[in-house]
This record gives structure tokens, C-alpha cells and sequence, in this order.
């Protein structure tokens, strides 16, 4: 999770498809260049741990656009597949 939005921060769409379960990956990412995200906050984890192939984080990420600021708060879903974890999906509240 933490390396996601790293790459958000960083504007790595790249790394973003890469680390997202091929089931439900889009073909392509266009990054919204106006948005500095700026701080995550982990507010829960299920499962996710050295022995599980699935996992929840429900987490809150702030963001400025321009001078506004704004949060995002999302539950996601997460898969390993070998030693690696993939996105899967998430609602955002």
C-alpha cells in the first residue's frame, strides 16, 4: 500500500500497473498532474500477513489540487501471488 502511493506521489503510473492484479487492471493510467498527494494514513489492516494471500488496508490519503486540499479515504483489496502483492480493488468511501 505504502509503495502505491508512493507512486502516486511520485507520478509512477508505471509501477501502478505493474502492482495491480492483471484481472483488474486498466490498460493504461493517466495520472491526474494537478493532484500533490502529501500524506497516508493507515486506519485498519485484515490479514495481509507473511502466511495469507489476501489482505484489506483501509487507509486516508491527503491531497492538495491548487490550493484546495482534500481527502481520500478507500478500503482495497490486495492478493499475493508468490512473494508479491497486487491490488486488486477498492471501495472508497
Amino acid at each position: 500500500m505504502r509503495s502505491r502511493f508512493s507512486a502516486f506521489a511520485l507520478g509512477l503510473p508505471d509501477y501502478l500497473l505493474e502492482s495491480w492484479h492483471p484481472s483488474t487492471r486498466p490498460a493504461d493510467l493517466v495520472l491526474d498532474t494537478g493532484l500533490r498527494w502529501q500524506l497516508l494514513d493507515i486506519l485498519r489492516t485484515q490479514n495481509g500477513g507473511p502466511f495469507d494471500t489476501r489482505g484489506t488496508v483501509e487507509f486516508r490519503a491527503t491531497f492538495r489540487d491548487g490550493a484546495e486540499r482534500g481527502e481520500l479515504r478507500e478500503t482495497s483489496r490486495f492478493t499475493r501471488e508468490g512473494k508479491r502483492w497486487y491490488y486488486v480493488d477498492g471501495v472508497i468511501e
